[in-house]
Parts: C-alpha cells; structure tokens; sequence
C-alpha cells in the first residue's frame, strides 16, 4: 500500500503534488518523492526516506519546476527501507519515463527475468522499477519514430496489462508527451482523476490514490479510473482514454474501506465514511443478536479508524460512547512497523488510557481489525489495568487469516493470529471476556449498500480466495521476505548501505 498522484496543468505542479502527498501520508510514511518536468523537457527530482514533511524543504520545492509531475509515498511490501528504493523511479529510453506505483506485481521474478533477456537492467529489489522497465520496452515497441501517439501508448500499457499479474495504480511522466495513469484489471488498488480551471481557464488534471488528494487543491472528483483503463493527459491538456485490458471487472480491494484510506475520501463510488458507519450499524445488529447476553458499561473505540464505527455501535445499543485512549500522533501505525518487538514497543508509546472511563466498567472495545493479534492483546492489557471489570473486543473486520498479495504487507499466515484458530482460541490469546468478529457478507454489503454497482471485492486476507492466483512457490518466497526476521535483517542491511551512502563510502 502506497500513495500516488499525478497532475499535469499549465501552471506549477510543486505544491499541489506536495499538499498531495501530505494528506496521503497515512498511505506510507517510509519515504516521499517527487518527479517534475519543466517546459525545457528537463526532469528534476527529489525523493528520500522520511515523512512528507521531512523530505521536501524549500529549497527541494524551488527546483520542482514545470507543469507536469508525478509523486508517492512508500509504504514497503516486502519489508525494503533503503532510500535506493523511494520512488518515482525513472529510466531515460525511450523518451525519458518516471513512473510512481501503488499495487504488487506477483510474477515479478519471471518479469525481472524478461528484462535481463530484453538487455534492460533492474538495479533494485522493487517491483515498482520491473514495472517502469516493462513499460518503457513495450513503447520502445509501439511507437514507430517520432513523439508518440496516443494509440501507440495505449498499445504499450495492453502489452503492460498483458505481462504484469497483481494489483496496481500507476502514475507515469513520458518526456514530450504528458501524464500516463492505469489501473489492474480488477481495479484491486485504488485511482480516481479529477479536473479544475486554470487560470486562463483550460483544464488541468489530477489522478490521486484518494480523492482527498483532489480536494485539497481544487479538483473536482470527475471518477475513478476504470479498471484495465489507460488515460493519457497530453502536455497541451488532451485527454485520451483507452481500454487496455482483455476481461476487466471491477473487484477493488475491501480492506481499503476497513483500514486504509481517509474517511473523508470517497472511493469506487462510495464514501469511505458512510461505509464506516455501516459497519457499525451492522456490528451492532451482530452484537444484539448474538450476545445479548453480555453487559456493556461503555463503547470505546481504538483510534483512529473504528471511531466512526464504535459511534454508531454505541448509537445503536443505546450505550454511552466514551474516547477511552489518548493517542499520541506521533507514532507511526504499529501495523506497518518492521519487526514484533517495535510493535509492542510502539503500542504503549501510541495509546494511553483515561483511567475514569474504564474503572470499575464493562467496556466493549472496538478496533477496525485484529491482524496479528499484537496490539489488540496489549490494549485489553491496557484496559484491564486501567481498571476495567470485564474486557469485551468487538473487531469491525472478520477474521484475517491469508496474506494480502496485492500491495499489502500483511504478514504471513503463520504470524496471523487468527489462522487456523477459532473464535474462542483467538479470545483467550488476546485474553478478552468475549470477541466478536463482523461477518463477510455484512462487511460486503456494507460498501455495496453505498454502491450497488459494486457487485464483487477483493476478499482474498479473509476468504483466501485470490482473484489473481499466484504461481506455485510464492507465499513460500513472500514469507521468506515478510516474515519479522526477513524484515529486522533487511531492515539492518539497508540502514548499513544508506549510511555508506551518506558518506559516499
């Protein structure tokens, strides 16, 4: 899970991609990076590990010149933190090519392999850079002499489509052409365009993660990307639009609307908030049917994300909704972190409780998702030593019990609690009084009630049912890189090369 954007206009790009970029932080907090093209077809770029606000300083904006521009934040897949492997990444033939990605691809080993066969040299371990080298081979095969045409780059992106297998959102910078953005064919990862006036009035174009990424600079949402779909927006403002995939069908990744994006985003048609508050709604409905029998003082909700949720739980049973933790903002989230040890470390660090709101209480504690199991045992520890009588945990996702394989860095199977466990072992693991889990269909139509037309998700980390299933061997190579030990070592060997770096050793 990354952000992107995208903008080309007619005037700066700098501060819009930066305001971008800003209020996608949640989406990455590893590193930030910005591509720009001034109107002499000149790229210019910076990008480093670090928080948005860390990255950029003045004197980094003043040399993002031009009217075009592509930026991210990184949130690393497979464990990698070594700043050689921020992005956008570029490659100067054909034409010059920056390319930022959202997404995993999971054949990238055999596509690294295609590469090397092409004579086109990958000098990182992100599959991100496969994908701009994919790219760049594919229009260096469509276009037949001069600046390309837009038929010929939608060409390119069907042989892209073609050749790449996984979940992705990508945002590309062609040199004398414009902005180029697709999306997978299950639209798995999330992309929508907007539009506003220019100054003299001609339209400038945005394409985003989220579209509080739009709003935040004056866009209108106009829609989400299709999936399969390539739009092109010309250095002199055309827009083109293609399909490029054979069988495109909309799937988008459900966990998006549990856990990842902002409330304030609004996504495949439907607002990421109100989906949130269905999620209450049919929670509550679950906890009424099922456990009436339990006595609840006081709804908390773990911050942030299952706010919207516990509110509307509390609403619907009629109980007090109290804020029972204090958060400290200045942690990252404890399920990105690297390694068990920062996790548990960092859960402390993060939450603090209001010894008032649990003293002597029944509370019913609401989180969006229990993934490893780590945080949610702490907080119950937490809560129980605050006072509380009984600890109920009520989780607003159904149990996780499959790795994601699309951009997500849940972890292996082996190192999520609920795998092969039922309700009552993962109870007594997190040490609660009683545990419920939203069901599927409930989260399912949660988000569907928003959008009708969303028919089907990405379910695969609850129902292991994969839409793009992987080759053999994979998650035998994946728990190799996610597993807490891969992590602390390449954690380690990437700390040790960026201080070489440093020192230009």
């Amino acid at each position: 899970m990354c952000g992107v954007v995208g903008m080309s206009g007619f005037s700066p790009v700098n501060l819009p991609l930066y305001g971008a970029l800003q209020v996608l932080q949640h989406r990455g907090q590893d590193a930030a990076g910005i591509v720009t093209v001034d109107d002499d077809g000149n790229f210019h770029q910076r990008k480093a590990n670090g928080m948005v606000r860390d990255v950029f300083q003045t004197r980094h904006m003043m040399r993002l010149v031009g009217s075009v521009g592509i930026g991210h934040t990184r949130y690393p897949t497979a464990g990698s933190s070594s700043a050689a492997e921020a992005q956008p990444f570029y490659v100067n033939s054909p034409f010059g090519i920056a390319l930022a990605h959202n997404g995993n691809l999971i054949n990238a080993r055999e596509l690294k392999d295609k590469c090397t066969k092409a004579r086109r040299h990958v000098n990182t371990q992100s599959d991100s850079e496969i994908l701009l080298n994919i790219l760049a081979w594919k229009l260096q095969d469509s276009c037949k002499g001069g600046d390309p045409k837009p038929e010929e780059i939608f060409e390119a992106v069907r042989g892209v489509e073609s050749e790449i297998r996984g979940g992705y959102a990508v945002v590309s910078v062609i040199l004398g052409v414009g902005l180029l953005v697709f999306r997978d064919p299950f639209g798995i990862r999330p992309l929508v365009y907007g539009t506003r006036k220019a100054d003299d009035g001609r339209t400038e174009y945005m394409a985003a993660s989220e579209s509080v990424a739009l709003d935040v600079n004056g866009f209108k949402l106009e829609r989400d990307v299709r999936p399969g779909e390539a739009i092109l927006i010309t250095k002199d403002g055309q827009f083109f639009s293609a399909q490029c995939a054979e069988h495109p069908r909309l799937q988008p990744c459900i966990f998006e609307y549990v856990y990842f994006a902002r409330p304030d985003s609004i996504m495949n048609g439907a607002s990421v908030y109100a989906t949130r508050v269905r999620m209450g709604d049919k929670l509550a409905e679950k906890i009424k049917r099922e456990h009436s029998d339990l006595h609840i003082d006081v709804v908390i909700p773990i911050p942030d994300t299952s706010i919207d949720i516990a509110v509307q739980i509390a609403r619907r049973l009629g109980l007090p909704y109290r804020q029972g933790f204090v958060k400290n903002r200045y942690v990252g989230r404890t399920f990105i972190m690297p390694g068990q040890a920062q996790r548990k470390k960092s859960v402390r660090s993060k939450l603090n409780p209001i010894r008032a709101e649990f003293e002597g209480k029944d509370v019913l504690l609401v989180d969006d998702s229990i993934v490893r199991g780590t945080t949610s045992m702490q907080i119950v520890e937490m809560a129980r030593e605050a006072g509380a009588r009984r600890v109920y945990f009520a989780s607003a996702s159904p149990e996780i019990r499959y790795p994601n394989i699309y951009g997500i860095d849940m972890p292996t199977s082996g190192e999520l609690i609920a795998y092969g466990r039922d309700n009552d072992e993962i109870c007594k693991l997190i040490k609660a009084d009683a545990l419920i889990y939203q069901s599927l269909k409930d989260l399912e139509d949660s988000v569907r009630e928003e959008n009708p037309e969303l028919e089907d998700f990405d379910t695969s980390v609850f129902s292991g049912n994969y839409i793009v299933p992987p080759e053999k061997g994979y998650f035998e190579e994946i728990a190799r890189q996610r597993s807490d030990d891969a992590k602390a070592d390449k954690a380690w060997k990437d700390s040790c090369n960026d201080a070489l770096d440093i020192y230009n050793i």
